[in-house]
């Protein structure tokens, strides 16, 4: 009998790093930002208004007729979202795109993890430009794709010149681009994607993959323009920011059409349920109104970014829903008394600085006072 207890007492001490995993994962954590119940939540870049009520109800629709059906595997190749997602891209980016060009997978992070499937893997590199999203690193250690990264400029801006340089010399299979960047907020400009293009290609022939996770809240206008000409260049979206969609987990992508063609290579079969592609649908029908509550949240980004600067911290330019803000001599201990105060921000690690969501009014005024107050303790 002790034995037995000795093998159990053994099993139960069993953790990660007992199991015959590999290497590359061992002794690292999940990604995941922290989830607590507090009154303001400003810390995962989520839309805070709920989806409006007509929408709700055009949903229930959409999934009721789709939940008639639910006994047969759903559309494979999600035709009729992908043209819808065409159409939104082609009203909205300044480009026309066609479904051919369209691909859609459970939130951008699946888009992700499929290009990188199919042109990423064992023996291949990616490189990205950090502090920047870090899924890109995380999923390329998932698929067995080796990490770069790359350097950025004191301003969190891409330093073109060192960049083209890090791509000429480590010759990466693909190259991640973020605009606007997270966690920094950093908008990339056409000319800079150009360069660093055309350096993928001259090391040699390289999938470009421009994140445009938060697009819908720039200042500036979508890159998708570029992809004219650039049968190696990918835009990646998601429903998650923009469309307040964030528990629907709808990511898409655009590209040539061979580009499409390579990520079925390596995508599930029926991946995309009816259900979601049945939300996604009837969200899409109510774009304009969903792209209404993103101008308040621009307003409010933009607030936040000038009561910040005149409290007397220092913030970075900011063209995504969220703003980068510091400078703490311990960001993690400025993160608690923020939170000390109900208000959750996110430490992302980038160092003496932390990131806020733009809120609702009401939810932002609560973040500035608790700042406000927390500037003055270390004034003091």
């Amino acid at each position: 009998m002790s034995d037995q207890n000795d093998r159990n007492d053994r099993n139960n001490a069993l953790g990660i790093d007992d199991l015959p995993i590999r290497e590359e994962l061992r002794g690292k954590s999940p990604y995941g930002a922290p989830q607590l119940d507090v009154p303001v939540q400003l810390n995962t870049n989520e839309n805070p208004y709920p989806l409006p009520e007509p929408l709700v109800a055009r949903i229930a629709e959409r999934v009721a007729e789709a939940a008639r059906g639910l006994n047969r595997y759903p559309d494979r190749d999600a035709v009729e979202l992908r043209t819808e997602l065409a159409r939104y891209l082609t009203r909205t980016g300044g480009h026309p795109v066609a479904a051919e060009n369209v691909w859609a997978a459970n939130g951008s992070n699946e888009v992700l993890q499929q290009l990188l499937q199919a042109f990423g893997g064992p023996g291949r590199t990616a490189i990205g430009f950090e502090p920047s999203y870090s899924m890109h690193a995380l999923i390329a250690r998932g698929t067995g794709t080796g990490w770069l990264s790359g350097p950025r400029n004191d301003d969190f801006t891409i330093d073109v010149a060192a960049a083209e340089a890090a791509i000429a010399a480590h010759r990466p299979d693909v190259v991640f681009i973020t605009s606007p960047n997270n966690p920094t907020g950093t908008a990339v400009g056409g000319d800079t994607v150009e360069r660093l293009y055309a350096a993928a290609q001259a090391a040699k022939p390289s999938l470009v993959v421009v994140d445009e996770a938060y697009v819908e809240f720039s200042h500036r206008a979508s890159l998708l323009p570029l992809l004219a000409g650039r049968p190696h260049l990918v835009v990646s979206r998601t429903m998650s920011k923009a469309f307040g969609a964030a528990g629907l987990r709808l990511g898409y992508l655009a590209a040539h059409p061979a580009v499409v063609d390579a990520v079925q290579l390596v995508r599930l079969p029926y991946h995309l349920s009816a259900v979601t592609q049945a939300t996604a649908l009837a969200a899409l029908e109510h774009t304009d109104t969903l792209l209404g509550y993103v101008e308040q949240l621009k307003a409010e980004r933009d607030r936040l970014v000038a009561e910040l600067r005149a409290i007397g911290y220092d913030v970075t330019d900011s063209d995504a829903n969220f703003v980068q803000f510091g400078r703490f001599a311990d960001a993690h201990e400025a993160w608690r008394r923020i939170l000390d105060r109900g208000v959750l921000v996110r430490d992302n690690g980038v160092p003496g600085r932390l990131r806020v969501t733009a809120g609702t009014p009401e939810e932002n005024d609560a973040f500035l006072d608790a700042v406000r107050e927390l500037k003055k303790e270390q004034d003091a």
